[in-house]
């Protein structure tokens, strides 16, 4: 995702590059050096011009040291990582004190859309089964994947008799009342994929999402950056962006 922020920042004219940082040595990306991530706080320190927003696809508790940082030199913060537990989500709730930061488990205007969907879906169809399938590269660490716990979260508010999240099934394990199954797929280099089916007597809706690639994520994720500068502190979502 780092390589794609850097690539979609090319052909745009409302945003530039001022940095990049990596765990790892990388080399340079689209003409971008990559610096150590240790030094991270220095350099947004001494940018020059300054850096406005930073844009973060990592993991939870990287995210979080890398926050702190911008917090720390007032730059907003654009967070596409996810799988965060308590702790960590206390600690982006405080930097959202101090500068503007902006959160979202998917930056694809299809996924937005999808979403909506889901929640007119849900409230439409009472009683309906409802299951929810993500498919994603052999690499993903957490499943199901943010965006699916977004869609979960979506389905349930729509519908409060849905109480039960069942992942996966095996053996004797016919549906129960209230419950929404969910299965998480890793396969290949997929960018992502997400299904909702809802299933009545003789109605099936199936709802589905498929990223070809992952410049999708990329775009929206810049346009959020762009939207995100020079914001009052606080936390903002996604949708905000779209309308």
């Amino acid at each position: 995702m780092g390589r794609e922020v850097i690539a979609a920042a090319a052909d745009r004219d409302d945003c530039t590059v001022a940095l990049a940082v990596n765990r790892s040595p990388v080399d340079p990306v689209a003409g971008v050096p990559v610096e150590d991530a240790a030094a991270l706080p220095e350099l947004l320190a001494a940018a020059d011009p300054g850096v406005d927003v930073l844009v973060d696809f990592t993991g939870p508790a990287s995210s979080v040291e890398y926050v702190a940082a911008a917090a720390e030199a007032g730059v907003a913060c654009v967070v596409g990582t996810t799988g965060f537990d308590d702790e960590q989500e206390a600690a982006l709730a405080d930097a959202a004190e101090s500068v503007p930061l902006l959160r979202a488990s998917n930056f694809s205007r299809g996924i937005a859309a999808l979403r909506r969907a889901v929640r007119e879906a849900a409230a439409a169809l009472p009683g309906y089964d409802v299951e929810v399938t993500e498919t994603h590269h052999n690499a993903k660490v957490d499943a199901p994947s943010g965006t699916a716990l977004t869609l979960l979260d979506d389905a349930e508010a729509a519908r409060p008799d849905l109480d039960e999240r069942v992942h996966g099934r095996e053996g004797d394990a016919p549906r129960s009342d209230g419950e929404i199954g969910v299965h998480a797929r890793r396969a290949g280099d997929a960018a992502g994929e997400h299904e909702v089916l809802l299933a009545g007597d003789e109605n099936v809706l199936e709802l589905t999402h498929r990223a070809g690639s992952r410049r999708v994520f990329a775009a929206g994720a810049l346009d959020a950056a762009a939207w995100l500068a020079g914001r009052d502190a606080g936390a903002y979502d996604f949708t905000e962006v779209l309308e």
